[in-house]
This record gives C-alpha cells, structure tokens and sequence, in this order.
C-alpha cells in the first residue's frame, strides 16, 4: 500500500488540494533533471524522463525499454529511480508546484484522482483511443476507476494493482487437523492463529505489519477497520477514531499481533513480514497480493507450494474487505510546454509499457512470474502466465474485482479510499496516528491512549473539510 508505503515485491490511495498543506508535507527539495522532454542525445532525439518507484518490477521495465528505443529512435529515455517515500516526495512537489523536471511520473490512485481534480496531469482518454490495440477496456474495471478523474475520465495507466489476501501453510494447517474457512472472519483468524502460534518453534501464528507509516501498519489495521464497521470520518467530517467500532477494531488487532504475533511486531513492515513468512517462521501473513511473488519464490523462499491463499478476512457482515492500490504512470500537464509531440511522444513510451505485448515480453524474457499482475484481465488468460500463477492468481483478480474504494465499509464516508482517506493530509495524519497505534503494539501506551490522541490529529484535519475545504 501498494500502498508499505502501500506494498510491492520489495516492500508489500476526492478532495480540493490545499497546497500549502502538501507543500508542507512534502518540503524535500527536487534534484534537477536538465534536459527533461527537450530535443537532445544523439541526433537530436528527444529525451523523455521518467520518475519511478525502485522495485523489481519497475527495475525489469528499465532493463527491456533498449527494446522500446530501437523501435522509437527519434526518442531517448532517462529513468530517475527513487526509493518510495523519496518517489512520493519528489514527485509530489515537482507536479504541485509547476515543475518542469519529468515528462512522466509513477503515482497510485490516492493521487491520481486528487490531481485529476487540481488539473496537474494530462486526460489520457484520447491518447489511449488514438492507440492502435492498446485496449483500455481491458483494465480491471476497479482500478480503471479507482485510476479516473471527476469526469470518468483516466489520468493515469495502470503499470501494476493489488489487493490483499491471507496467506496460510496448507502443511501447518493439515498437520493440526484444522481447516481455513473459505471466507474467514477475524474472529475465526485469531483462534487459529492462537492455535498455530508455537513459540518454542520459533513460529508465529501470524505476521501482520506494526510499523509506523501510512502505507505500512495502517494498510492491513485499515482493513481491518472497515470490517469490524469502522471508519475515519462520518458524512459530515467529524472524527470517528474515538466510536466504538473504531476502538474495537485496533484493540482487536494489538492484542492478536501482540499475543500471536512475530516478535518484535512494532518494527515489522511487509518486508520483515515477507522474510519471515517465506523462511517458516509464520502460519499465516495477511498483506498485499503481490506478496505471492515472495513466498513463492523457487530461490528464496522455503514454504513455496505449501501456501494457501483466502480471501481477506470479513467482519460480521461478511462484505469483502481488501485493499485496493495501483502504481500507475502519468503525464504532468506541464509536459504539453515542452513543444509539440512532447505529450505524444511520452504516452508511446507509457502506452508501452502498460500494453498487453509488454505483458508478454516480459514473461517471455524474464519469467511469466515477473509480469506485472492486477492491471489487465487479459493478463489472467495468457497460458504460460496462468499456469505459472495458478496457485494464486485467481484469489489476487478475484480481490481486486471485489475491492470498491468509494464504499470502504459498512457504514456512508464522505472520502474515497479502502486503506487509505483519499485527501491529501491522510500522508501525514496516516503516519501520525500509525505512530500511536504502534507504540500500543509495542506495550508503551494503551489503544485507548493512542486514539485519544489520533482522535485530536483526525479532528483537526476534519475541522477545515467541515469549513468547506472539500470540493
């Protein structure tokens, strides 16, 4: 989250923008890229430069774009490769603030809608229906949606999407004679986790992320959130950390990380979680559906093919309740100032790279494991990658079909978002309250201590929406 910093494989969301809120939340000074979608390189080839989030996935797409450029010698690439938060950070300000440094950047859908509304990036239906083949309808319909503008229109493709899942040891499971329900509630989670925890062993009867951040501890505890019938803010902006549901929720989840959970949970992020699935040393890990590419692994994991996947565990009422995150690509308004074909020529590199024979190429040159899922239906009907997937692929589409971000949970909210508030100070009041709630995790205050205070930062930022800062 995704989305993690919302989760990917090395790792594991509309409001008026204010800018002087995200100027401050993103107060990092932009590095400069001279040269950006300017005529240059070799025989005046125009150089496009793209922002993007380091991890593997991202990395395999810089490895093949040689190909992309002998097929488009008029164009140059220039990939800034950025760890996540400094991803978020940069590119944030650059788009924000009118800068001119990159041609493309990688968001998600918490900013892409958001942006949509302010005007900062470019409507990409056009483009897309100019595109021989390119096959928007294609996309899952959720994060095609999740991935439009007011209008409906899209102003970002997507590259990548997840939901999340339970994953569980079928070994374990049988070993024990017990038996994962086909959609598990968090009540059923805890007694089987209580029933798998071996401490002796070393083993845990569940991983789940503790560490602070908005896209880390407060993706899954969202979740988790939604199906206990809880939510950050009525129809009328009024905080809702403090409601019944709300507490129940985070209580729910401290006590079962901290009576079943990994050691050491309050520093324990989806990759810590990751590594401590695929080495045994868990029973069950709850996160992002790109986490199968982990603890399949044939080289690095020792619990691949003995993993079960169920659906995300449901309140009492049953609704589904996994996430919905998509690193997506889009291009800065700014770019169109750069001279004519500047706009066209980055959506040929983009159009690339989230087309259906990128698909292929990548299976075909990197292993059909290495193809980006969660993005196109089609992507779920190509042979060699269904049979490379079958263990997980079906409940990952299945989830990500499922995951309805205008509808988080039981109850009306006047903000868009599963693991997320989709506004723009959810950056920093996510993290501040994620703070809180992982120090009750690590025993240094009580979860009605840690709402108390989340309370008072949800009541500040709901006080300007209620003074009609929404729109």
């Amino acid at each position: 989250m995704a989305p993690s910093p919302p989760a990917g494989r090395d790792r594991p969301p509309p409001r008026r923008w204010r800018l002087g809120a995200l100027i401050g939340a993103v107060a990092l000074a932009v590095s400069g890229c001279a040269g950006a979608g300017a005529l240059g390189g070799a025989e005046g080839a125009r150089t496009i430069t793209i922002a993007i989030v380091s991890n593997p996935q991202m990395e395999d797409a810089i490895e093949l774009s040689p190909k992309f450029e002998a097929e488009n010698p008029g164009i140059r690439l220039k990939f800034v490769s950025l760890s996540e938060n400094e991803a978020r950070a940069k590119i944030t300000s650059s788009v924000a603030t009118g800068g001119d440094e990159f041609d493309a950047v990688m968001i998600s859908n918490y900013e892409t809608p958001q942006w949509a509304r302010n005007g900062w990036l470019t409507d990409l239906d056009p483009l897309m229906a100019a595109t021989p083949g390119y096959d928007e309808d294609d996309f899952i319909p959720t994060v095609r949606k999740a991935l439009s503008g007011p209008d409906g229109h899209m102003y970002s493709t997507p590259f990548y999407g997840e939901s999340s899942f339970l994953m569980y040891r079928k070994d374990l499971f049988a070993q024990a004679g017990l038996t994962m329900p086909a959609k598990p509630t968090w009540p059923q989670i805890a007694d089987l986790a209580a029933k798998l925890d071996d401490k002796d062993a070393g083993r845990a009867g569940i991983c789940l992320r503790g560490k602070p951040g908005w896209g880390e501890l407060m993706a899954p505890l969202d979740t988790v959130v939604n199906a206990f019938g809880g939510r950050w803010y009525d129809p009328q902006w009024n905080a809702q950390l403090n409601s019944p549901q709300y507490k129940q929720a985070v209580q729910f989840y401290v006590d079962l990380v901290s009576k079943h959970g990994e050691p050491g949970a309050a520093t324990a992020g989806f990759s810590e979680c990751g590594t401590r699935f695929s080495q045994g040393n868990a029973a069950m890990w709850y996160d992002a559906t790109v986490a199968s590419g982990t603890v399949e692994s044939k080289t690095d994991s020792k619990v691949g093919g003995q993993v079960g996947y169920a659906p995300a565990p449901v309140g009492l009422d049953g609704r589904p309740s996994g996430w919905l995150y998509s690193w997506s690509l889009a291009i800065p308004r700014k770019t169109a100032e750069k001279g004519p074909g500047a706009v066209e020529d980055t959506w040929k590199f983009l159009s690339w790279m989230t087309s259906k024979p990128y698909q292929q190429m990548v299976g075909q040159e990197l292993g059909w494991d290495s193809v980006p899922p969660g993005a196109r239906q089609s992507t779920y009907t190509i042979p060699e990658y269904a049979a490379a997937s079958k263990n997980y692929a079906p409940q990952t589409l299945a989830a990500i079909s499922a995951a309805d971000q205008s509808k988080p949970g039981s109850q009306p909210v006047p903000y868009s978002g599963i693991q997320f508030v989709g506004i723009p100070e959810f950056q920093d009041l996510g993290t501040r309250v994620s703070q809180q709630i992982s120090a009750a995790i690590a025993g240094q205050q009580s979860v009605d201590e840690a709402l108390e205070q989340g309370q008072r930062y949800a009541e500040t930022v709901g006080e300007t929406y209620k003074q009609g800062g929404a729109g």
